[in-house]
């Protein structure tokens, strides 16, 4: 059964994802429109660039945020000469890491939900004395709905299973920075295996159903629209 170490690690780790995923969306929204409508030649650099996360080991990433955010980095540095704290070990530092770690998971359903509209939506409302904000809010966003179900779903589940990020940039602090990821393996190393198989198995029945949502809500709006 959990205890109470292990229960405020899922409160720690359900308000990280949740942040999180807030965070993806303010940012990616705006980001994936702009990666789907632009002609830029060079935009596949902005691409390349996002879907870093996908081929990095997490350990790099936490790596490097950990220079940076540190009390010797030129973030941590700065926060600390103006008399802030360093993020690193902290749970701001943990929503700085997973949101860079996760961007991709929500860009990408963005984009790829965007570019399927296509032009003539667009072109109809613009037609009809839309202005660009207004196409957007009134045809883009619902047209892209399921889109938004995906990039929410991923990059929710993706924070709550991340391992390597938190751990390098947030330490293993009880109470403060350690999520359940972080607790399995306190409790494996410990040959706690009851109390790893719960949380396990939670996160396993957890990320099945975000899954079953996501597939089954897409496929009921593929047959709407065919």
């Amino acid at each position: 059964m959990p205890v109470d170490g292990d229960l405020t690690a899922l409160r720690i780790t359900l308000q990280l994802a949740a942040l999180t995923t807030l965070i993806l969306l303010l940012l990616g929204t705006p980001l994936a429109w702009w990666l789907a409508r632009s002609r830029w030649r060079w935009r596949f650099l902005v691409e390349a660039v996002i879907a870093l996360p996908l081929v990095l080991p997490p350990t790099v990433v936490g790596f490097y945020l950990l220079i940076t955010l540190g009390s010797n980095g030129p973030v941590g540095g700065l926060l600390e000469a103006l008399g802030g704290r360093p993020l690193a070990f902290t749970f701001g530092g943990l929503v700085v890491g997973s949101v860079i770690y996760s961007l991709p998971f929500v860009v990408q359903p963005l984009q790829g939900a965007f570019a399927a509209i296509g032009r003539r939506p667009l072109e109809v409302a613009a037609t009809l004395g839309a202005s660009p904000l207004d196409r957007f809010f009134t045809v883009a966003v619902p047209l892209a709905r399921p889109g938004f179900l995906t990039a929410t779903v991923l990059g929710f589940a993706h924070t709550v299973g991340e391992f390597g990020v938190v751990l390098m940039i947030g330490g293993n602090i009880p109470g403060e920075t350690q999520v359940l990821s972080i607790a399995i393996y306190d409790h494996v190393e410990a040959l706690e295996y009851t109390r790893a198989h719960w949380i396990s198995g939670s996160l396993l029945l957890l990320s099945f159903l975000l899954l079953l949502t996501v597939y089954g809500f897409n496929r009921r709006a593929a047959k709407v629209r065919s």
